[in-house]
């Protein structure tokens, strides 16, 4: 077992990780992506490299792929297993076995991003990943995550401080003074078409 600087990494590097990979795959989950990442871009925010934070077996950069077929995509994951899908997907070049506190890049990418892994960051290493997304963007910042107006931790799946809501893209705005709010929106766990889980999304622009 690797040393983490949290908690948290631990238990998404760990058997919790592994078994979450099982949920986080299938048509269903891509049809909504797509229609996720297709809400948000359009013609005046055309990206052609992405790097996610926490990306998982690589649903999101997968829907991304298929609205901006020529992109350059990377990722960031903790689980070993998860990142060896993400391998198949992106190659091994561009998939990163790694803690974000861990991940080092000289590279700059027109959308950094995370989605649903900030909750999960302990609050007291969160300003260490807002560094990361803004060192890594150079034009674009994605937040797409539970909201809440002031910092609350809940019970996740049965388990004590793995969950942590909060304004994360309230912070990463009053951190840094030169990023804009370009847009904003919410998906519903119960969208008829296209559920997501009570995601909110910030998309942010450096000046």
């Amino acid at each position: 077992m690797k040393d983490y600087l949290t908690d948290q990494e631990s238990f998404w590097a760990g058997n919790f990780g592994d078994e979450y990979i099982k949920r986080n795959i299938g048509l269903e989950l891509m049809a909504s992506n797509l229609n996720f990442f297709s809400r948000i871009f359009n013609k005046e925010s055309r990206i052609e490299s992405v790097i996610e934070l926490g990306a998982n077996v690589g649903m999101n950069l997968k829907a991304i792929n298929l609205l901006y077929p020529k992109i350059n995509l990377q990722g960031v994951e903790i689980n070993k297993k998860a990142c060896d899908e993400l391998s198949k997907l992106i190659g091994e070049q561009n998939a990163h076995h790694k803690s974000i506190f861990n991940f080092q890049s000289d590279m700059t990418f027109d959308l950094a991003f995370t989605k649903g892994v900030l909750i999960h960051i302990n609050p007291e290493k969160l300003n260490d990943v807002y560094q990361k997304l803004y060192d890594l963007s150079r034009k674009y910042i994605l937040i797409a995550e539970y909201y809440n107006p002031t910092p609350i931790k809940i019970k996740y799946r049965g388990h004590s401080d793995k969950l942590f809501k909060r304004d994360f893209a309230g912070d990463i705005l009053d951190k840094f003074s030169d990023l804009k709010l370009l847009n904003y929106g919410f998906i519903y766990h119960r969208d008829n078409s296209f559920p997501q889980d009570d995601i909110s999304w910030f998309l942010i622009e450096k000046k």
